[in-house]
């Protein structure tokens, strides 16, 4: 309860945070701080099934200042449904412990050009409202002599995405961590995707779209960026 209410009473609305911009801007201007999520350090104390149960009550609080009847059989439900959403789905990139495993073997087959998994779906969240972030992600690498499974790719996406994200966050971390996994610095992410917190809200721009890019080793030179946009757009 103490740690509750440091959290609350530390939640101010300060004029100024960031090169001039209050809280309220950087949201809005879609602004990050750095390429790790921003976690506490005893962010895993906390049993999942502790933390379900005290999103559960923090929610019902929350429908409750709403005004919602929570005696009402279709809402009584609600916060636990919501507490397990969080923790079990999509925030489950957040543990540490749901980070893919992966395994590297021998390029056997002595492929030595870009490998790209195009067109992977992912849903995250804008963590300045909380509200989906819906695109696809295309990543490509050049083997260093080994190589991963394909799903493996999606499953680097999926683990990322699934925890509150900025764009451009969730682009250099995939990048980083299959540079890491791949042992090379021949990477390249492209993300195409749509914010809720712009089309459904805000502005309410439901045309746009944001892209971001990183690209590593070759793939910071012209002839590879275009063969790369040239096999996502075949």
């Amino acid at each position: 309860m103490q740690d509750q209410e440091a959290v609350l009473n530390g939640y101010v609305d300060s004029q100024e945070l960031l090169n001039g911009f209050t809280h309220e801007e950087i949201g809005d201007e879609h602004l990050y701080t750095g390429i790790d999520t921003p976690l506490k350090a005893n962010a895993f104390e906390q049993s999942d099934k502790e933390k379900k149960e005290q999103i559960a009550q923090l929610f019902a609080q929350i429908m409750d200042v709403m005004g919602l009847d929570l005696k009402n059989d279709s809402l009584r439900g609600t916060p636990m449904r919501v507490a397990k959403m969080y923790i079990d789905e999509i925030y489950s990139g957040l543990n540490p412990a749901n980070k893919p495993k992966v395994a590297l073997f021998e390029n056997s087959y002595q492929y030595n050009q870009m490998l790209v998994e195009k067109n992977i779906t992912f849903y995250s969240n804008c963590e300045h409202h909380f509200v989906p972030i819906i695109g696809k992600a295309h990543v490509a690498y050049i083997s260093s002599g080994k190589v991963i499974g394909l799903s493996k790719l999606n499953r680097i996406v999926q683990y990322f995405a699934k925890r509150p994200q900025v764009q451009e966050r969730l682009t250099n971390q995939i990048a980083r961590e299959l540079q890491t996994v791949l042992e090379t610095k021949d990477v390249a992410v492209i993300i195409d995707a749509k914010h809720l917190c712009v089309s459904s809200r805000g502005i309410k721009d439901d045309t746009s779209a944001t892209v971001t890019s990183f690209y590593g080793g070759q793939f910071q030179t012209a002839e590879k960026v275009q063969e790369l946009y040239n096999h996502i757009n075949n």
